[in-house]
């Protein structure tokens, strides 16, 4: 179990380090334990089931909730990130090839971020979920600027092939909506919830 303080009441349910940092940036006390959930193995049923939207909130609610399990005492936070391009779901890219051709379509265009995530405690038999939105507008992309930025590495292990946060920021012409979202988690909301519920507090005090 990792800590970034001593006897922390909250959980991120994910190994991001992204949405770690973020966490860490907005002055939380919290275990990074991530989720033995298995996402792909649901993936496929879940999306043509759902709408995005759904889909998304569900697949972070799973991972919430199988830490809240083993950790019923805690707050788990968990969630899951994708980019919607007109009906078609972009995850992470397996290969090259597949960072290329996201790129591409995503160039010039406007994209949605949608960030679903889960905040729960099993012992209180509390939770609360939901899908936020975020709009990206990419800049046009040039075939050697994609192939630059594909050989930088950084666009693997990102939904939509690109992290905005890094080297990717270099694509994003504008967005309209939360930018933590685009980075993986929508941290207002977070906070939100945890002030209301009085988890901030009790971490302070």
């Amino acid at each position: 179990m990792q800590k970034s303080c001593d006897s922390p009441i909250l959980i991120l349910a994910s190994k991001s380090p992204r949405r770690r940092y973020l966490l860490e940036q907005a002055g939380l006390c919290f275990s990074v334990i991530p989720s033995d959930f298995d996402e792909k193995s649901v993936s496929l049923p879940l999306s043509e089931t759902y709408g995005p939207e759904t889909y998304v909130r569900v697949l972070a609610e799973k991972k919430a909730h199988d830490v809240s399990k083993r950790y019923p005492e805690n707050w788990v936070i968990g969630a899951d990130t994708i980019v919607l391009i007109g009906d078609t779901i972009l995850g992470k890219p397996g290969s090259k090839a597949e960072a290329k051709s996201m790129l591409k379509r995503l160039g010039g265009q406007v994209h949605q971020v949608l960030t679903g995530y889960c905040i729960c405690c099993e012992a209180k038999n509390k939770g609360f979920s939901e899908t936020i939105k975020t709009e990206v507008l990419f800049k046009n992309l040039a075939d050697e600027e994609i192939e630059w930025y594909i050989n930088t590495k950084e666009p693997f292990d990102k939904a939509g092939a690109y992290a905005i946060q890094g080297l990717g920021t270099f694509l994003v012409k504008s967005i309209n909506g939360s930018y933590t979202n685009v980075v993986g988690l929508p941290v207002c909301e977070i906070i939100e919830f945890l002030i209301k519920e009085g988890v901030v507090g009790r971490q302070e005090g």
